[in-house]
């Protein structure tokens, strides 16, 4: 398993800049840190352009591969990762780009990690929010990493400091253990959203925890998707089928619990194998696109 882990895909391969990424810190605490100087959130503290950034540097979001993330990041300052960087030197991104920068340092200095997509609850009070986080191997088993946040982050919820690389599992919800929620009553489906004010019903409730269950096996089998992406079984339905609800019912039992090959197996299935050509629509409401991946 450690194996599979360790290795890159070919979005997490840092190509030509892996000699750069020598100079990283090697232990998971400086990683986490490093991650959390690396990115401009494109949304997250209001429009860019408030924050000097210029209007076309949005398209920095279209970045899918961290060889392309590295290059554009040493293009803005050549200092490695590991240090201060102002907010203009970083990269234009979202929470999917944290944390493929972080494991993309991570394998690169043979540490086991990978992708885990799934829901927030410590973002905004009352909401499971459209989340991406790490998970990394310790000689304990798994453990989520949140590498945007800044260290000090307190949970809003409960005004709780929790530990950053060791994110408590009922606040991040992983793509089957949300999915697993919702469906048994647990949780309000309704609270899984991208955002509360964003009035688009396949990106909220049973809908998007079926893309993110999705995009989560992806993830776990190394392809670390954009979060617009879709392929397969995923499109904007506003109501699921029931075949692709007992699908989704199938897919989280088999997530919760299972091993590599059981995973790598699973991922074969026509419906959620990442096809050579995606669909993706990068926010905020551009036109529909397909995507030849690498």
């Amino acid at each position: 398993m450690d194996d599979f882990y360790v290795s890159h895909s070919r979005f997490s391969d840092p190509g030509a800049q892996s000699s750069w990424l020598d100079a990283t810190p090697g232990d998971l605490a400086a990683l986490r840190e490093a991650a959390s100087q690396l990115v401009f959130h494109y949304w997250g503290a209001g429009d860019i352009t408030e924050h000097g950034f210029p209007a076309a540097r949005r398209d920095e979001i279209t970045l899918r591969y961290a060889a392309d993330m590295w290059a554009r990041l040493r293009e803005l300052d050549p200092a490695p990762p590991g240090g201060p960087r102002p907010p203009l030197h970083r990269i234009v991104g979202c929470c999917r780009d944290f944390t493929l920068l972080f494991v993309s340092m991570a394998r690169h200095h043979g540490i086991p990690a990978r992708a885990r997509v799934g829901f927030a609850s410590y973002l905004m009070p009352g909401w499971y929010l459209d989340h991406v986080v790490a998970e990394v191997r310790t000689g304990d088993g798994w453990r989520l990493v949140e590498p945007q946040l800044s260290p000090g982050f307190r949970d809003p919820v409960d005004d709780v400091e929790f530990d950053l690389l060791d994110v408590p599992r009922d606040r991040f919800l992983t793509g089957p253990a949300a999915w697993t929620a919702a469906r048994s009553g647990e949780l309000d489906p309704a609270r899984l959203v991208v955002s509360p004010d964003l009035d688009v019903p396949f990106l909220r409730d049973l809908p998007y925890a079926w893309h993110n269950l999705v995009l989560d096996l992806a993830s776990l089998n190394k392809h670390e998707m954009l979060q617009w992406d879709t392929w397969g079984a995923l499109d904007d339905s506003v109501v699921l089928a029931p075949a692709t609800l007992a699908r989704a019912d199938e897919l989280a039992r088999l997530m919760a619990g299972a091993d590599v090959e059981q995973l790598r197996a699973a991922f074969e299935d026509g419906d959620v194998r990442v096809p050579p050509v995606v669909r993706t629509v990068t926010p905020p409401g551009r036109l529909l696109a397909e995507v030849v991946l690498r």
